[in-house]
């Protein structure tokens, strides 16, 4: 169960030694069971904030500009809104 912490490094990173010793010494002094408890609360909560970043990431990126351009459609291509973008360049 020990190298459970030890194969995340941004935890070690991100944590003094002094914290780390303080973490591995109550995590090592807790029974077996509350140990095992505690590695699958770490991943539950690591998946969690795995997931979260991810729709964060991709609520960024949204199509609302789908089809602003309709109006257009008779007028021109795609090929000449490209051309005039890269004037405006």
């Amino acid at each position: 169960m020990l190298d459970f912490f030890l194969k995340f490094s941004n935890f070690e990173k991100n944590c003094t030694t002094m914290d780390t010793n303080i973490i591995l010494n109550k995590f090592q002094s807790l029974p077996l069971k509350a140990q095992q408890e505690l590695v699958d609360f770490l991943e539950f909560l690591s998946a969690k904030y795995i997931r979260q970043k991810k729709a964060n990431n991709k609520s960024n990126f949204s199509f609302n500009w789908e089809g602003g351009l309709s109006e257009l459609k008779n007028q021109t291509t795609s090929v000449d809104l490209q051309h005039q973008a890269n004037n405006w360049r």
